[in-house]
């Protein structure tokens, strides 16, 4: 008989599910051709260097009730957008479009690969 997932393992599920929808929208807007340097580019250098410490402190510090695997993708994904988002006010104008959707098509496949291995460990 299958186990039921508790509330914990079904929210880690839908955060999995928000992050590859999130990854969808930056490929969107990549897509559209609507993106551009904000004119203070210090608040996205800001968020890229959030993302890149979020994603340390999580390789240095998985969840004890997640598997490592899981955890070390969530922790290198986070990173690895953060040094995308940081080179967006770095790069030429015109590879703004193609780091935003490189950012977008990682979280997509962290998403989609958080929901195969809760597949599997359900």
């Amino acid at each position: 008989m299958a186990s039921v997932p508790n509330a914990a393992k079904l929210f880690r599920l839908l955060n999995e599910f928000i992050v590859l929808l999130l990854g969808a929208l930056l490929i969107l807007l990549a897509r559209s051709g609507r993106v551009g340097l904000p004119s203070r580019p210090a608040a996205l250098v800001a968020l890229g260097a959030f993302f890149v410490y979020w994603g340390l402190r999580a390789w240095a510090r998985p969840e004890a009730q997640v598997a490592l695997l899981q955890s070390r993708i969530r922790a290198g994904s986070l990173a690895l957008v953060g040094i995308l988002i940081l080179a967006i006010p770095l790069a030429p104008l015109r590879n703004a479009a193609e780091l935003l959707g490189l950012a977008g098509g990682v979280l997509v496949l962290r998403g989609i690969l958080g929901m195969v291995l809760f597949v599997r460990s359900a």
